[in-house]
Formats: C-alpha cells, sequence, structure tokens
C-alpha cells in the first residue's frame, strides 16, 4: 500500500529533475541523491507490508516513509510556486507556456529579464530549496539506520527455511483461505439457476476439453457455486476422476501440480520422490496419468491467466468431454483462460435469496417467523447494506444469532462494516486480497473512490477526469489520458472492486462501489493519510486534528463548512464537497480556500440555486487547480484572474437554464480538455487543441469559431435560443473536426437541420442526437454514417418512414425515436435491416397507427421500449421482448438546458 504513494511521488521527482535540470544546478545533484535513496528504500516496502500486521516496527517505519513522501512532493511544489509568484502574470505571447508540468518554471529562467534583485531572489529561493532537500535526505538516511539497527530488514525477508510463515498473521489467513473439496456446505442459498446453467455445461455433448470460468467479486459465492457442481450426483456419475486445487496469489507451479496429483489419486510415488522431479516431468506423469480419460478438475481462486497456463499443458485433450472450472475475481482471466472458455457472472443474490440466506444464520430457519418484528425491521434494513453479498450477510447473521436484544442489533446496524471486520478475519483478508494485488497506480484510483459518500452514484466520466487531474493516469505516447483512464476503470471492473449502475446510449454512464469494499478502501487511505472525510454526523470521520497530513478531503455535512476548512491541512491537493446546502457558502466566502495553494481539484456539486454574483478573484491564485467543477451554482460570470489557471483541464459551470460568458482570452487557458456549461457571447477557444468536451455551445457562438484547430475535440453539444426569424443550423463547420465522436445538437421551434450529408467526413462519428426539424434523411445514410452506433431524433417532423434508410444502417445499436420524429401513420423494417440494432424505443406520436416488421428485421433486438397506452400494433413476435432500463436512454444534460 504505501508503495503505491512512493511510487507515485518517484514519478513526480523523476519527472521534474529531467525538465528542470539545467535550472537546478548542485540542488538538482542533491535532489537526484535524494531519489537513489528513495528508490533503495522503496525495494524494501513490498516485503516490510506483509509483515507490518504482526510487527508495530515495522508499521512504524512504513509510516515515517508515507510522510517523508509526501513532504517531497511539497517540496516539488513549493520550488514551482515560489518561482510562479515572481513571474509577471501577464507575460508577453511569445513567453507564454506552451504546456507541460513545469513550464511556468523555465520560462521564468530562461525568458524573463535578468536584474540583481531577481538574481538575488533566486538564489534565496534555491538556498532554501536545498536545505529542505538536505533535511529529507537526512531523515531517509536516518530511516535506513533504523532498518539495520532494530533488524526490520530481515523481519521482512524471514523466509520459509528460517520461520514457520503459518505462524504470521497473513500465514495463518492463507491457510484459513485455501478452500478444500470436501468441506460442503450443506444448505446453499441461491444461485439454483446459475448452478443449472453451469450443470448443463459440464454435461452437455461437446467433446473437446473446454473450459468453465466462474468469476465475480470477493465474498460473491464463486468457490461454493464450484463445490455445489464438483458434488452434484450428475457430475460425480460422469467424471470418475476429479481433483480439487487452490492456487492463490503466490503459487508455485511444481507445487501445484504435485497437489493436483494427490488430488486425483493418482500418484503411484511418494511425495518426497514427486518433491525431487522438474516441472516438464511432474506435467509429464500427470498427462501420461490421464491421457484417455475422462476427468474434471477444478482450480480455485485464480488471479493470473498465466497460472492455467502454465499447467494447462499437464491435461490432455482425448476428445471425451473432459472439463475445467477455474474461479476468479478478475474478468480477463475469466475470458482469456483457454482456446474454448464459457464466462459466467456471478451475480449477486437477489433481495428475497439475500433474506433467507440471512435468516438461516441468524435463526436457524428460513422465514423468521417467531422472530420479533422490530429485530426482523432491523435486519431487514441490514440484509438491504450488504447488497446481495452472500459473505458479508452469512457473517453478520452468524454475529446476530448471539444477539437476542433489540439494542444489541441496534449497535450492530450503527457500525455494521467495523462490526463484520472484527467478528470475521476472512472479511478484511478476502477483500483486501484485490486490492493488495492491484498495481500502484490502480491503488491510487480505487482509494480515490473513498472520497464519495456511502451508496453514491459515481458519474463515471466526471471519475475519470479526477483521475487526471490527480496525476494517477500515466501519459503514453500516442495514447489519449481520458483513454488510458478508460482503461483503468475498465481494469478495476474487470477486477470486481467497481460495480456497474447505469448503462446510458452504449456507454457506462454510472458506477458505485460496495459498501465492504468502500469501507476497505476508507481504511487503506486514513493509513496512508491519503483523504479525510468531514461528516458532521459521524465524529470518527469529523475530527479536525486527523486532516494534519490528508492530502484530499470530502465534506459531507457541516455547520460551519468555512470553519472546518480553516482548519485543514494547507498542502491538500483536493477538496469535494457534497453538501449542496453549503455549496454556495463556500464561494461566495471563497477567500478561505486561496490557503489551499497547492490544490488541484476543487469540486462543488451544488443544488440549482443561482448565484447572480461574480466568482471570487483569488481563484487565480490556485495555480496548480486542474478541475475546477462550480455545477449548479449558476454563476453567469467568471473574473478575469481565471486566466491564471493555466493548467486548468475541466471547467464545468454546468447550471440548468443559465448562461455564463467566459472572460474573452480564454485561450490562454491551453491545457483545456473539458469545457461544460451554458456558453453564449463571443468564446475565443479556437487554438485550444487539447479540447475534447465542448457542452454546451450557443449556435451564435459556434457559428463564429474556427473548429479547424480543434483537432482532438470528441464530443460537441449545440444549442439555440428561441428567436424571431427561421435559421437553418448546417453540419459545414463540424465536419472540420476529425475526431469528433458525439454530437448533439438542440434546435429551438421554427429553427430547421440542413442535410445531414456533410456528416460523411466524420468517420469516427459514432453517437448523434439531433433535436429539431429534419424533415428528410438522405439516400444514401449508410454511406453518411457508416460507423453510427446510437441516435436520437425528436421533433424531426420527417416526411416518409425513416425505417428503410435508418435499417440500412449497418453499425446502428440504440435508436431512440422521440417525440414528432414522423409525419406519417405507419412504419415498414425491411427483411434483414437493422442487422445490430440492440434497443429500441418509440416516444409517444399519436398519429402512427401500424408497425410492420418483416421476416429477419432486427435480429438481435433484446430490449424494445413502447409509450405507455399505445394503440400502436405490435408485430407478434416483439411483444415477448423486454423494455431496457430507462437509464440506458437518458440524454442528461441535454434534456436540461432549459
Amino acid at each position: 500500500m504505501v508503495d503505491a504513494v512512493v511510487s507515485f511521488v518517484l514519478e513526480r521527482l523523476g519527472d521534474f529533475l529531467i525538465q528542470e535540470a539545467v535550472f537546478l544546478g548542485g540542488v538538482g545533484n542533491e535532489a537526484k541523491l535524494l531519489q537513489n535513496e528513495l528508490e533503495w528504500m522503496q525495494c524494501y516496502i513490498a516485503n516490510a507490508e506483509g509483515k507490518q500486521v504482526d510487527d508495530p516496527m515495522i508499521r512504524k517505519w512504513l509510516s515515517d516513509i508515507t510522510e517523508i513522501s509526501y513532504d517531497i512532493e511539497d517540496v516539488i511544489d513549493k520550488i514551482i510556486l515560489q518561482v510562479h509568484e515572481k513571474t509577471t502574470i501577464d507575460l508577453d505571447e511569445e513567453k507564454k507556456p506552451a504546456g507541460g508540468c513545469f513550464s511556468p518554471l523555465s520560462c521564468t529562467i530562461f525568458n524573463k529579464k535578468s536584474s540583481p534583485s531577481n538574481k538575488g531572489k533566486e538564489k534565496v529561493n534555491l538556498y532554501n530549496t536545498g536545505k529542505g532537500i538536505e533535511v529529507l535526505k537526512i531523515r531517509i538516511n536516518d530511516l535506513s539506520r533504523k532498518r539495520e539497527w532494530y533488524g526490520l530488514q530481515d523481519s521482512a525477508y524471514k523466509t520459509e527455511g528460517k520461520t514457520n510463515t503459518t505462524t504470521t498473521t497473513l500465514g495463518r489467513l492463507k491457510q484459513l483461505r485455501r478452500a478444500t473439496s470436501f468441506s460442503v456446505e450443506e444448505k446453499i442459498v441461491g444461485f439454483e439457476d446459475d448452478a443449472n446453467s453451469l450443470l448443463a455445461k459440464l454435461l452437455d455433448g461437446e467433446s473437446h476439453r473446454s473450459v468453465i470460468s466462474i468469476y465475480g467479486m470477493g465474498g460473491l459465492g464463486k468457490t461454493t457455486l464450484a463445490k455445489k457442481l464438483y458434488h452434484t450426483h450428475g457430475v460425480k456419475m460422469k467424471f470418475i476422476r476429479r481433483a480439487w486445487v487452490s492456487v492463490s496469489q503466490d503459487y508455485n507451479t511444481c507445487d501445484l501440480l504435485i497437489r493436483i496429483i494427490h488430488s486425483f489419486g493418482i500418484a503411484s510415488m511418494k511425495t518426497d520422490d514427486l518433491k525431487h522431479m522438474t516441472e516438464e516431468e511432474l506435467e509429464r506423469y500427470l498427462y501420461g496419468s490421464l491421457r484417455g480419460r475422462l476427468y474434471l478438475i477444478v482450480i480455485d481462486d485464480v488471479w493470473q491467466k498465466e497460472a492455467w497456463e502454465s499447467i494447462k499443458r499437464a491435461f490432455p485433450d482425448s476428445n471425451n468431454g473432459s472439463r475445467v472450472i477455474i474461479t476468479t475475481r478478475i474478468r480477463e482471466v475469466a475470458e482469456r483462460s483457454d482456446e474454448r472458455t464459457h464466462a459466467h457472472k456471478l451475480r449477486f443474490l437477489r433481495l428475497d435469496e439475500s433474506w433467507q440466506l440471512f435468516c438461516e444464520k441468524t435463526f436457524g430457519n428460513s422465514d423468521a417467523n417467531d422472530a420479533d418484528v422490530e429485530l426482523k425491521t432491523l435486519g431487514m434494513e441490514m440484509v438491504q447494506k450488504c447488497s446481495g453479498l452472500p459473505l458479508a450477510i452469512v457473517v453478520l447473521g452468524g454475529l446476530l444469532s448471539t444477539k437476542s436484544k433489540l439494542q444489541e442489533w441496534k449497535l450492530v446496524r450503527e457500525h455494521i462494516w467495523q462490526n463484520l471486520r472484527d467478528d470475521s478475519i476472512h472479511v478484511s483478508y478476502l477483500l483486501a486480497l484485490s486490492f493488495n494485488d492491484l498495481p500502484y497506480r490502480l491503488k491510487l484510483c480505487f482509494l480515490y473512490l473513498s472520497l464519495f459518500p456511502e451508496d453514491f452514484e459515481i458519474d463515471v466520466e466526471k471519475l475519470l477526469r479526477l483521475w487526471i487531474a490527480e496525476g494517477f493516469i500515466p501519459q503514453e505516447r500516442y495514447q489519449m489520458l481520458e483513454d488510458m483512464a478508460k482503461n483503468s476503470f475498465d481494469d478495476l471492473v474487470g477486477r470486481s472492486l467497481i460495480l456497474i449502475e447505469k448503462r446510458s446510449w452504449g456507454r457506462v454512464a454510472t458506477c458505485r462501489v460496495h459498501d465492504l469494499f468502500r469501507d476497505l478502501a476508507i481504511q487503506k487511505a486514513k493509513e496512508l493519510k491519503f483523504l479525510h472525510i468531514y461528516d458532521q454526523f459521524k465524529p470518527l470521520t469529523g475530527d479536525p486534528s486527523r486532516t494534519s497530513m490528508c492530502r484530499r478531503q470530502a465534506i459531507y455535512s457541516a455547520e460551519d463548512v468555512c470553519s472546518s476548512l480553516r482548519m485543514s491541512n494547507a498542502n491538500m491537493r483536493s477538496i469535494l464537497f457534497f453538501n449542496p446546502d453549503k455549496a454556495l457558502e463556500v464561494t461566495i466566502n471563497f477567500p478561505v480556500m486561496c490557503k489551499f495553494k497547492f490544490l488541484r481539484v476543487l469540486d462543488f456539486d451544488g443544488y440549482d440555486k443561482r448565484y447572480s454574483g461574480v466568482l471570487y478573484e483569488g481563484i487565480g491564485k490556485l495555480i496548480y487547480l486542474k478541475h475546477l467543477g462550480l455545477r449548479k451554482l449558476g454563476f453567469s460570470q467568471l473574473p478575469s484572474s481565471i486566466l491564471n489557471l493555466w493548467r486548468l483541464q475541466t471547467l464545468d459551470l454546468f447550471s440548468r437554464g443559465a448562461e455564463v460568458e467566459l472572460p474573452n482570452k480564454v485561450y490562454k487557458l491551453q491545457e483545456l480538455r473539458h469545457l461544460i456549461g451554458l456558453f453564449t457571447g463571443p468564446l475565443q477557444i479556437d487554438s485550444l487543441t487539447k479540447l475534447q468536451s465542448l457542452k454546451f455551445v450557443n449556435n451564435e457562438s459556434w457559428s463564429k469559431i474556427n473548429p479547424e484547430k480543434l483537432v482532438n475535440l470528441r464530443e460537441l453539444s449545440i444549442y439555440s435560443r428561441l428567436c424571431t426569424e427561421e435559421k437553418v443550423f448546417r453540419f459545414d463547420s463540424v465536419v472540420k473536426l476529425p475526431r469528433l465522436e458525439q454530437l448533439s445538437v438542440r434546435l429551438s421551434p421554427g429553427d430547421s437541420f440542413a442535410s445531414l450529408q456533410p456528416l460523411s467526413s466524420c468517420s469516427y462519428l459514432t453517437d448523434l442526437r439531433l433535436l429539431g426539424n429534419l424533415k428528410k434523411l438522405p439516400e444514401d445514410i449508410d454511406v453518411a454514417l457508416p460507423n453510427l452506433e446510437c441516435l436520437l431524433l425528436k421533433n424531426s417532423w420527417l416526411r416518409d418512414d425513416p425505417m428503410p434508410l435508418l435499417g440500412k444502417l449497418p453499425c446502428l445499436m440504440i435508436l431512440y425515436l422521440h417525440y414528432n420524429f414522423y409525419s406519417g401513420k405507419r412504419l415498414t423494417c425491411r427483411a434483414l435491416s437493422f442487422p445490430r440494432l440492440e434497443i429500441l424505443k418509440l416516444g409517444r406520436d399519436d398519429q402512427l397507427e401500424k408497425w410492420r416488421v418483416e421476416e429477419g428485421a432486427m435480429p438481435r433486438l433484446r430490449g424494445l421500449s413502447m409509450p405507455q397506452n399505445s394503440t400502436l400494433r405490435i408485430p407478434e413476435r416483439l411483444r415477448s421482448i423486454p423494455p431496457p432500463a430507462e437509464s440506458e436512454f437518458e440524454t442528461g444534460d441535454l434534456d436540461l438546458l432549459f
């Protein structure tokens, strides 16, 4: 865990030394030595972290390394800040920083006119910096000596040859964790449908050896389900030879093969003889023993796809229907284990199943009819908090089975996750396994999730932008940071650490974290002094004294937010407000924020209450700011000082119906990637080459922009206001955006769209939402929009039936035909049309009478939504198709423009 912080700071220090080597001179040499010392220290961290559970000295040692790492990061930021404060804000255009982490510093050194006074100040800065680095070096050297004095190095590196690892806490937990095939749950609640589906796969007539992978979150019941299959009568009858082996994270291939041989019961030699065999000899032995025989093996708790790869040569494919079952938490392992793999994602328990399991463990029966009504009410409340995770429900039930008083149950409810951790060592260890397996950057991304409140629906796009602003996402050549962030998000989803909540227009819109994993993240984050949560209703999290070293703060509730901020760590990197009633108070009293000079992230989520004033001028002092979220606060103007925030990547000003005018020289914000709000008036953004999102720009303002330099713009939303004369929206300017993927245009009544034909130049366009009078679709729409996946048409008033033309779109997967999309009465979907369409929604249109769907049309349709009380006659074969989730069609801010 500490390795995440140290690695992150080492990378920052390395970047700093590379970019400022000329300026730093002798101080740079000192900083380089500091970097080397920290790198040596890092070599011991991984082993030390495994021992810190049992050794308080190691815990203290790791805590000191964490604090030094934070202090090193502070030194880097102070250097940049000091030089920036000496620099004239209004630099000539030729001297303006072009980008990069440390551009203002370089600009100052190489472009600023020298004077005796300036040189003197620079020497003072360098001198102070050198002294600060020297102190840090002494502290690190002191830690190295302590490691030797107290024998921490030997303690961290003890091997099994010297010490029995089962005597350590982690060793005991690993032994307890290892599942066996012979211990079977007598009564398993839920998963009947999963078991039947997988049983059919085990017993089908497929002759080739195949792999069945069961994957899902830790504690979900993967091993329990595998045991249920393993001991099913039909499986026992078919597979005479069966074996069960647990792999875990730190497996050894030879040991694994030996345990498999013993589990199959085919060993004709002693264990010591097997131990002297090479890996290849063990493979040959196992292969020969299984060749021609029908077998089943369960490989439980696999963490790397290489685990199966390393042993699968020992399992012959004799074309007799042999099977392999793999359980894993990681989707990639499940899906890519073998050429013939059936990956099954295990679901969470339904509420009725959760209640049944809880009653079995708590009351000894499945209905709890004899239990006290108040106890049952409290029990149901706690079961719902478990969100269908069997491990949490089983531990909770076992805990409450020993308590009969109402007050005891209330105490458990108040601190449910702490009680579960205290009652079962399995809970913390089982969840921590997933966290410990993460690379350091993903650890930081996961810890960041704990900033969000319990049961909070996290906006995925916003989350990715926050990760980028924090510096958790590496810049790779030829790849956008947003794509790298999405890869990290997908990795955490694939590892079952993030749960997808809603999908919208084919994309993941919101996510959440199971409360148990959130509790784990909070616990780990506090150990690292990574963040602090201020909540006046939970004193343990709201103690201001705990924020002395914390770098990030989330404010849920507070009587006096400004007072709590004054007591917070001045070196804070992020502050997120989840208290709508207090958001406006803080923005009005903004000077309190100016002490946080190192802030990267400042995010408010208001409550749609407009504030007609101008944002505080002092905002321009927060030169490190990369993410500024003022959503729903309704600012109509921004101060010119905001142009000093040259690092700013995201500026979110969206507030329903509140238009905002940006300062004239907004083009100075060259790092801007996402610009969100209802923008009107002059918008000088022509030169913002890194801009990826522009939402929402007034049509008049857009018409005056030259988009040729907006080469990275991916998402564009345009709106028009009511006016006296009718206007036609043309796509000529849009086609100059080479990477455009999503386009939304909302016209006012009376305005209309010109032909869609020019969009044929937008080869990346996959998402198109047009709200306004279109009247006609191009005949060759499949040529004009060959990659279109999602389409929304509203108030289009198409004269001709759109289905024959829309049906030609080769990639269309989601189609929403909203109100007044068509002025006719009949729709016809021709044979073989809509080859990839999965979801279709028809909005209310009283004129429609009949819908004809020819054979072979819409072969992949899985979701169909029709307006309530519709008189439209639906083809028989479509009536059984269920409606998709409403979130599939949420257009978000687009519906909230006015």
